[in-house]
């Protein structure tokens, strides 16, 4: 079921250029718990979305991948290195957002910064300051009496503020408003822009489409499609819904000659499809047209999922 262009794109990936790597992962958990022969490649400086309902089997996948399991079979490897053997040096280029925050015993968000900056080496906190305020944060609250999402900002700053070249994230906007989940986007699009690797887990199609370059959907611990998502984006057809005022009009563009998928004569509209390169003479083609209204039905990447893989349930993989 996977798109084998975008799989062998991603699998012929030269080795020095494999930041990430999972090769036939295998982790059973009886029942239908796990994940199953599991295996992708992110190239450096690719943003790599990981997508399923709860359940699907992506928390364990970055647990994984962040060595904390080994699995029953299969390999995986952080730039060539099993992560459960990597060195302090590898780790500190690592940025992680678990799904599950739990902090250690200290009593404010400002102590557990400055712990983690200690641990990873940083003595500058410019750009912790810098997230501090993009996520309105206040850090000097105590962890205890945290919301949930006051935590989830405490958490995102700690992947970031060292500027890693790898960054994990684990349903990083779960708890934020929509207003902090623009800010996180910013603070992750400059990780892009700068270079990093990042995997990010999460079930939010519009941010994933937003910020990725590929985008694996996983159901019931089975990696089942992998989807460029700009590639996505270049469809070679658009397609518009367009409703008349006049009945003339309507039965007019019925017979231009483009690709008619759905028709409505009593709501005078019509569905169609127009080829990239005859947009701009299909707009002269209606422009005199009495239109009521013309929308065109974007790709999106929910269009993609529930156009092929729609069908698809999942159960509980962890």
């Amino acid at each position: 079921m996977i798109n084998e262009d975008v799989f062998q794109k991603l699998n012929n990936t030269p080795d020095k250029d494999v930041i990430i790597e999972l090769k036939n992962v295998t982790k059973d958990y009886g029942k239908g718990r796990g994940i199953f022969d599991i295996s992708f490649k992110i190239p450096r400086g690719c943003v790599f979305g990981y997508c399923g309902t709860n359940g699907a089997g992506k928390t364990t996948t970055l647990r994984h991948i962040m060595g904390f399991v080994k699995p029953d079979s299969g390999e995986v490897k952080i730039m060539g290195v099993d992560p459960r053997r990597a060195n302090v040096d590898l780790m500190k280029i690592i940025g992680y957002l678990p799904g599950e925050i739990a902090f250690p015993p200290v009593e404010s968000g400002s102590e557990f910064l400055h712990l983690q900056a200690e641990m990873l080496g940083l003595s500058d906190m410019a750009d912790a300051e810098r997230y501090i305020n993009m996520l309105q944060l206040d850090p000097t609250a105590g962890l205890k009496r945290m919301s949930k999402g006051m935590k989830q900002k405490t958490a995102i700053v700690a992947a970031f503020m060292h500027k890693p070249d790898i960054i994990l994230l684990d349903e990083p906007t779960t708890g934020l408003d929509p207003l902090m989940r623009e800010a996180f986007i910013k603070i992750l699009d400059e990780a892009k822009q700068r270079g990093a690797t990042i995997l990010m887990s999460n079930h939010m199609f519009d941010e994933l489409e937003e910020t990725c370059d590929y985008v694996g959907f996983i159901s019931n611990g089975h990696l089942i499609d992998i989807v460029d998502v700009h590639k996505m984006h270049a469809q070679p057809v658009r397609e518009y819904i367009i409703s008349f005022n006049d009945k003339n009009d309507y039965e007019k563009l019925l017979n231009i000659g483009y690709e008619i998928t759905s028709k409505n004569d009593s709501d005078l509209e019509v569905k169609l499809n127009v080829d990239v390169e005859k947009i701009n003479e299909f707009i002269g083609q209606i422009k005199d047209f009495n239109i009521k209204s013309l929308n065109e039905k974007k790709y999106t990447l929910h269009r993609y999922f529930m156009e092929n893989l729609g069908g698809l349930s999942d159960g509980n993989n962890n």
